[in-house]
């Protein structure tokens, strides 16, 4: 499978101070990751998909409620953010096979999820608008990591493994396919979380969505009472 063609020079420019407390906040967490995994990129991943992975269920969560007050359609919003928790899971799932987590890291991805969550739950409530621009530039650095992470496989400075069974079957990925050929996908799935985001954003802000990158297929992980109907 050949991962979608994506524009790694997407970025939205902040506008009003809504934007640039987003963008702020999520300089200030790159900052961070830099600092505490330097080019340790695999155990990056391991942290950062955690976290990754609270903003939409999250947002789905607070729009169900929202919905069913107000008795009205969630427009697909809901869904969307949906399976995008569930694949930023399975970008969890995926890298804790290739980098496994120290018990030091496993703390780390403890405490950054209890207290991103709090933290995201209380900005969403507060500016929805503002959450999802958090999110939008979040996926734009995802996907800078990445490319990055991408660069230190092909100079020799990551090893190339083999792609966990586990990222085979999701991806429908071929038999023979490398961490470099998960990467890639997992970067293809992080610049449509951050067209999505950033055009949900901009909708709250009556602007128009713009050009969603197209997201790589996955296998639909159907729940266990569809198999035990």
């Amino acid at each position: 499978m050949t991962s979608p063609a994506i524009d790694l020079t997407v970025h939205h420019k902040p506008a009003g101070a809504s934007d640039r407390v987003a963008y702020g906040f999520v300089k200030l967490l790159r900052f961070f990751a830099d600092t505490f995994f330097a080019k340790r990129y695999g155990h990056r991943a391991v942290v950062l998909e955690t976290v990754a992975a609270v903003p939409g269920m999250v947002g789905a969560t607070l729009n169900h409620l929202k919905c069913l007050r107000r008795m009205e359609d969630d427009r697909g919003w809901i869904k969307t953010l949906m399976d995008e928790a569930e694949n930023e899971r399975m970008h969890l799932m995926t890298f804790i096979q290739v980098a496994q987590p120290t018990a030091f890291e496993r703390f780390v991805v403890v405490a950054a999820q209890w207290v991103f969550y709090l933290f995201f739950f209380a900005l969403y409530l507060v500016s929805s608008k503002t959450a999802h621009r958090v999110v939008g530039y979040f996926e734009e650095e995802a996907v800078i990591s990445y490319t990055h992470y991408l660069a230190e496989i092909d100079e020799g400075r990551s090893e190339n493994v083999a792609a966990p069974q586990l990222a085979l079957d999701y991806w429908d990925l071929p038999v023979g396919s490398t961490l470099r050929d998960v990467i890639e996908v997992v970067r293809a799935d992080e610049a449509h979380h951050r067209d999505v985001n950033h055009g949900f954003a901009n909708e709250l802000s009556g602007l128009p969505h713009g050009d969603i990158a197209p997201c790589p297929p996955h296998v639909v992980l159907e729940p266990n009472w569809k198999t035990a109907a």
